[in-house]
């Protein structure tokens, strides 16, 4: 009895060393190698941000009849908009971000022709390129990071709110800092950032809304991102 016991025990030991062994070998032959393409991709994030807008006013003279002397007051409003970035990410201190914004809002330009007081409603679309850089540590399950860069951004006055004014581009450039982190799952994060966006007021090519200033637009986010 004691021999068939002991034969039963060794039976045993051995086998779960072979469904080990089969459990080990399998998991080898169904886990590929990684590849360069998904090492690429892994550098790749999506992010989709929820914005606020909030313009700044600026003050000018425009030229009528050739002369500058009509001061106009350029009064943009404030909103809701979203961004969508796409970055790569080659190291933490080196990565690259395209980014498109949109905001729909009013620009109210004080006289505005002879009226005392109009407003052009239009849909302004942000295209910028940039630099980004993270820090090489989390700290407590965030990394934070900073950004910049230039592009344009394009008013387009609507149908119905546009004055029959026509479409413009600036030249634009930007900044923003923030903390994001993929706690939840490698490939899916939170981030949140702040952001400073440069351009020139627009005047829709029409000399009395024409102030000649820069202005600015702050806008908090916060979103998420997908990475590849």
């Amino acid at each position: 009895m004691l021999n068939v016991s002991r034969r039963s025990c060794v039976q045993s030991v051995l086998f779960c060393l072979l469904l080990t062994t089969a459990g080990s070998i399998s998991k080898a032959q169904t886990t590929a190698p990684e590849t360069p393409l998904d090492r690429q991709l892994a550098r790749i994030d999506l992010g989709i941000l929820g914005v606020g807008v909030f313009n700044q006013s600026a003050h000018g003279f425009a030229t009528v009849n050739g002369v500058p002397n009509t001061k106009v007051t350029y009064s943009p409003g404030n909103t809701a908009g979203a961004l969508v970035t796409l970055r790569y990410t080659f190291s933490p201190y080196v990565g690259f971000e395209g980014n498109y914004g949109y905001a729909r809002y009013a620009d109210t330009f004080t006289p505005f022709g002879a009226q005392p007081f109009a407003a052009v409603q239009q849909n302004a679309s942000e295209y910028t390129l940039g630099y980004v850089a993270h820090t090489r540590k989390e700290h407590h399950g965030v990394i934070p990071f900073v950004s910049g860069g230039l592009g344009t951004i394009a008013f387009r006055p609507t149908p119905g709110g546009g004055e029959a004014l026509p479409k413009q581009a600036r030249a634009a450039y930007y900044f923003s800092v923030g903390a994001e982190t993929t706690v939840l799952s490698p490939h899916f994060g939170l981030r949140a950032q702040y952001r400073q966006v440069f351009f020139k007021a627009p005047d829709f090519e029409t000399n009395y809304l024409t102030i000649q200033q820069h202005t600015t637009t702050y806008e908090p986010a916060f979103g998420f991102f997908l990475r590849f």
